[in-house]
This record gives structure tokens, sequence and C-alpha cells, in this order.
């Protein structure tokens, strides 16, 4: 079968190669991909700044197919359904946090950016009928990542005002649709305004250029203040954040594009109650409820852009300059 796979060339590191088509083991069903979706974690992986790098592996940790062939112990009721992957493996008992040999389908395991993929059967789900192939497989890893941040740790309710940071991205924008779906009045930044415009027409409330002089004053007087916040680059900006909450406010961020701030506004957190969470993925049971309110609110993952499989490398260049508005998806022929 054809797959992509990671590999250590001076030159590139990313190569197409044939490779044996995986039979599946006890427990385990086959599916044949149809579509797989990018995430930035691929991209950090190309560039080396992920951990655990291991070269020789299938990339892609979002995607979506046909179950071909079951292994033992495994019902043949699967064979034949249509199918969503559950990126998780091993995340534990704990519901709070990830078990210490916790890991994503697609480093260290094979992944989804190839014509067939092995699972266990506790990582399949039926695909939603109301989503494509490309709307099936765009919805894994940013929507699990977004339900968390929102509502495991944000509790986003009706009528708050919630502010999500950098709407381009996937996992932003799974959050800005669900806290929509949740009822709450919903805000955005971004450095480009075409990304604003379209998350406006999406029905956020108003959008912020965080490029301009004085956004936050002018986020702070259309919203009266936060009672959440979704980031995804930390930095100095948690310092605005910080300051443009309402008491008891919650900060969650699920990465730290910018880096560690330079220092820390703590007088004004405990002053006001304000929490700052950090928050990854979700664990198995937050993704069923995922899939459910999915399901529920009729929610349809916002695509950039399909290509054909044989085109993944223009997808990587295209999430390295950031410039995407929603996922980045292949289709199998």
């Amino acid at each position: 079968m054809k797959a992509l796979l990671l590999v250590d060339h001076a030159d590139h590191k990313l190569d197409f190669q044939e490779v044996d088509t995986p039979k599946p083991e006890k427990g385990q069903v086959i599916i044949q991909i149809k579509a797989a979706a990018l995430n930035r974690r691929d991209e950090w992986i190309r560039q080396g700044k992920y951990p655990g790098i291991r070269f020789n592996t299938i990339l892609g940790s979002d995607g979506a197919g046909i179950v071909t062939s079951v292994g033992e112990g495994v019902s043949e009721d699967w064979m034949g359904k249509e199918v969503l992957v559950n990126p998780n493996m091993n995340w534990g008992e704990n519901p709070a946090a990830q078990a210490a040999d916790y890991h994503i389908v697609g480093m260290p395991t094979h992944g989804t950016f190839a014509e067939y993929l092995a699972v266990n059967t506790n990582q399949v789900f039926e695909k939603l009928a109301h989503l494509s192939w490309s709307g099936a497989a765009a919805l894994p890893l940013g929507g699990l990542t977004a339900f968390r941040a929102a509502f495991h740790h944000g509790k986003i309710s009706q009528g708050e005002s919630v502010l999500i940071s950098g709407i381009g991205g996937g996992v932003a924008q799974f959050a800005f649709q669900f806290a929509l779906a949740a009822g709450a009045k919903v805000y955005v930044t971004s450095g480009q305004q075409e990304k604003l415009d379209q998350a406006i027409a999406m029905g956020a409330q108003a959008g912020f250029n965080y490029k301009t002089e004085g956004w936050q004053k002018a986020a702070v007087k259309a919203s009266g203040g936060f009672d959440c916040v979704i980031d995804s680059a930390g930095g100095d900006q948690l310092n605005d954040f910080i300051r443009m909450m309402r008491p008891a406010g919650r900060i969650v961020f699920y990465g730290a594009t910018n880096g560690m701030p330079a220092k820390l506004d703590l007088f004004r957190m405990f002053w006001n109650q304000i929490t700052l969470q950090g928050s990854t993925m979700g664990n198995d049971t937050e993704f069923a409820d995922m899939i459910s309110f999915v399901e529920e609110h009729k929610i349809e993952p916002v695509i950039d852009s399909v290509r054909p499989f044989e085109e993944i490398i223009d997808a990587f260049d295209a999430m390295r300059d950031g410039k995407q508005f929603g996922k980045l998806v292949v289709e199998m022929n």
C-alpha cells in the first residue's frame, strides 16, 4: 500500500513509500482510509519539534474509512461499516489526566496517511451520517482537544462571553463552533482580517486583530469582559487575557507556540479568582461525548481545502505557512 512516512533525509523529511498492508491482530480492525486530515502536530513532527520522533513511521492522526477486515475476537458486524478513528491510545484509568504511556496514532505508532490502517476496536466509531468523508476525517483530534478545553476545563455555558484566540487553527475553530452550539456569545482573535471576517460570518459577535494596538480594550468594551478564554499560544498575551477576565473567569490553553510569559499577573489572578488551566487531548469518554454533541448539533468541521493524497506534501506546506482557515484534508482514490 502507499503511505507517507517520516524519514531521516537531509533534503526532505516526508517520503511516499510502498509498505506492507497491515493485517488485523486480536481485537483490531483494518480500515481502508477514504480521507485523512492534517494537524499542527504533523508539521511539528516534520520540523523535528515534537517529542519522541521515530523515523520510518507513517504520520497522521485523523482519518475515516471503511472496515475491510477484522481480527480475532472482533464481531463480523464491523465489516463494511463506515467509521472514523479516535486517535487516543492508552489514556489510562484516570479521566483527569493521561497515563505515562499515553500516545496518539501517527507517532510513534503508524497513522492515517496511508491506504490502510490497523486500530483497536475501542478506537473506532461509526461515521456520523451528516458528515462527508472529509468532514469525518477532519473531526477527531481537533474536535476532542477543543471539546475538553471548552467543556471539561472551560465549563462554557449558555449566555457566557467566550474568547477564542487564533481562530484560523483547527482546534480553535472547533472550540468556536462548540461554544456557539452551547449558546455562548463568542468572540475571536486573529492576525489576519479575512479570518476575522469569516468567523463573524459564522456567528462570532466580533473579531479583534491582535496586531492592532489597543485591541484588548476594544475586546473588553465589546464583551464586558470574558468568562472563558480558549488559547493555543501562551506567551505574554496571557497577561492580556488575565486583565480581560470577569471574576472567576477561566483561561484554558492547549498549546504554547509563543512560549513562556516573561511574567504572570498573579495578583490580579488571585484577587479575581481566575483559573489558568492547561489542557491536551481528551479521554475516551469525552471522545464519545464529543461525537454525540457533534451529531446532536449537526456540526460540520470547517475545511480549508481538500487535495488528492498524492498532494499531501503541499498540504504540509500550507500548514507551515499558517494561512489556512479550517482543516486541510486529503482524500484517497
